[in-house]
């Protein structure tokens, strides 16, 4: 097993000249945000990150959660972990100070999100989940539910979970069935949910269950969903943990990865009496839910590029040790087979699509500060509309090149990485579930279609395109072939995007089912051209600072090569996909359901 180091140099390089941070931090409410507090930041979560979190990872993979008589017991040391997570104040770092929070940006948080799930993800899991229900108690919960609950859930001390998929249900929540009868000031739940994550621990003294439900006059579908607040103890006049409620665990699933993160199946009113309290409005949950599952969406993205991150140095780690073969271009014995340049391929596509991913990730947390906090309601709106835009595209383009970056890592130590003891094969088996949770891939695509794209005719990703081609002159502005052939070839996929876009709005104004066919490519084609345009930015970023003499001339020359590799290896594929998103829909459609 390789040691994680948290990127930071990277990171940092990304907030400051990819996402702002600096103008985030003038926005209302964000101005302690001082670089010396960013860099202290990112310098404590990466010790916390490398010392206490990812020597559990492969210990807990091999562990894992444990369920005994209903009893959910985290693998050893995650309670010891968690305890210094809580402690140093981690989860309160993007929350309101009113209730605990630090008041620090989403585009800080995501770093920290990065670091916790590169190095430990079935660990992280868990306050990711709680960020989530302090998001939607925000947002959504009555003064009396802020005050009881959100303190401790911002200081991770209570943790949250979202409870939303029913056996007989799956992706299509509007057909659960689990109850809630009103009784007095709460009402009872019944029901069972299964795929909770850390629905059941040894943790935290209290789990605050986010559970969807349906009332008895409720209309069918998503329409008659109301959500509740429905605790593991229930709180006392003095808002500390008093009765159990009822609810347990039945069981927990065995998994092909993530095994240190319990997923349970969770029965609810077993005795007749689980107490929940409504949040909000009847009716009105399956909106006031998406709150907290576009939080996790933008954190599941994140995840997807941790666990890429990790492969990678994992990865690195071995090719550099490695020794094997002669180099193809002669030398006298064996050399590590870094210097292969099959293995220098894999090894700078999984470089560079890293890099892309985390610009993407952390710029829609930028879009999203900017979105909260922007002093002008216009400003506020146009970010907003491009952070909707901005969810499913990073949601699904990094959870799917997390796989595919895994699995090269896993190619990378040839026979070895399919041996458990290198730990190559567990990034593999942790990142297959990100492009499944928070709605699959397939969700997300759908959603881009139908709910961004053809909901306002695509002027918010128009909007976006032309945001990008003002990329164009900056490139064109600064010295080198680098930046020559990246402009090219940003130039040529911002106008394949563009026609890609205007075709799937067209078809889907005359024929959802064949536009539907098309989605999937079209986000792959979106986040494709997306991380191109941000790794052109920071190609010009870094040959501003060289000319300037600024900086670490070594790590802002390689800013630049790995933007070269993107345009010339990455970028290409941009046509490829846009011909499956424009022609590739009638055949998908063509065969009948009883030839498959």
């Amino acid at each position: 097993m390789s040691d994680y180091a948290a990127p930071i140099a990277d990171m940092r390089f990304v907030l400051n000249e990819i996402v702002g941070l600096g103008e985030i931090a003038g926005l209302p409410g964000y101005e302690e945000t001082t670089p010396d507090l960013v860099d202290a930041v990112l310098e404590e979560a990466g010790k916390l990150a490398a010392e206490q979190l990812a020597p559990l990872n492969h210990s807990g993979d091999r562990e894992g959660a444990v369920y005994e008589n209903g009893v959910v017991r985290a693998p050893g040391g995650f309670k010891e972990a968690y305890r210094h997570y809580v402690e140093g104040g981690w989860n309160a770092v993007p929350f309101e100070p009113d209730y605990g929070g630090q008041g620090l940006p989403w585009a800080l948080t995501s770093a920290l999100q990065e670091m916790w799930n590169a190095s430990n993800m079935s660990f992280a899991l868990n306050p990711l989940l709680t960020q989530g229900a302090v998001e939607l108690l925000q947002s959504h919960g009555s003064d009396g539910q802020k005050a009881a609950y959100l303190p401790k859930l911002i200081s991770g001390e209570w943790t949250g979970t979202m409870n939303l998929t029913e056996s007989q249900a799956g992706s299509d929540v509007g057909a659960l069935k689990t109850r809630a009868v009103a009784e007095g000031d709460h009402y009872l739940i019944s029901g069972q949910k299964i795929f909770i994550t850390w629905g059941e621990h040894d943790l935290a003294e209290n789990i605050v269950h986010m559970v969807l439900a349906r009332t008895p006059e409720a209309p069918a579908g998503t329409r008659g969903i109301s959500l509740f607040i429905v605790p593991k103890f229930l709180l006392k006049e003095d808002g500390t943990p008093g009765q159990k409620n009822d609810l347990r665990c039945v069981s927990i699933e065995h998994k092909l990865g993530i095994h240190g993160s319990p997923t349970c199946v969770m029965a609810y009113g077993d005795g007749g009496v689980c107490v929940g309290y409504l949040v909000g409005e009847e009716n009105r949950g399956m909106e006031y839910m998406f709150t907290m599952m576009n939080n996790a969406r933008l954190a599941v993205g994140v995840q997807g590029l941790a666990i890429a991150d990790r492969a990678y140095q994992h990865a690195r780690a071995y090719a550099r040790d490695r020794v094997q073969s002669k180099d193809i271009a002669g030398s006298a014995g064996p050399v590590p087979i870094i210097r292969h340049p099959d293995v220098r391929r894999s090894l700078m596509t999984m470089r560079t699509l890293n890099e892309a991913m985390r610009m993407l990730a952390y710029t829609a947390a930028g879009v999203l500060d900017r979105g909260k906090r922007h002093p002008e309601e216009a400003a506020r709106q146009r970010n907003q509309a491009m952070v909707d835009l901005l969810t499913p595209v990073s949601k699904a383009w990094c959870t799917d090149l997390g796989v595919e970056i895994a699995s090269l890592g896993v190619q990378i130590h040839g026979g070895m990485g399919f041996i458990e003891e290198t730990g190559a094969a567990q990034h593999y088996r942790d990142a297959r579930i990100a492009p499944i949770y928070e709605g699959t891939n397939g969700i997300q695509a759908l959603d881009l279609l139908g709910r961004k794209l053809l909901r306002d005719k695509g002027a918010a990703a128009r909007a976006l395109i032309e945001q990008m081609r003002g990329s164009l002159n900056a490139l064109q502005a600064a010295p080198g072939e680098d930046t020559r052939a990246i402009r090219a070839a940003l130039e040529r996929s911002f106008d394949t995007l563009s026609s890609a876009t205007g075709w799937i709005v067209e078809a889907g104004g005359r024929d959802l089912r064949l536009a539907a066919a098309g989605a999937s490519p079209y986000l792959r084609l979106f986040g494709t051209v997306a991380g191109g345009w941000l790794m052109g930015r920071a190609a010009v970023a870094a040959a501003g600072q060289l000319g300037q003499a600024n900086g670490d001339g070594v790590f802002l020359a390689a800013k630049i090569k790995t933007a070269r590799f993107y345009a010339d290896n990455v970028l290409p594929q941009a046509q490829a996909l846009a011909t499956m998103v424009t022609e590739g829909g009638t055949s998908t459609l063509a065969i009948d359901e009883d030839q498959f």
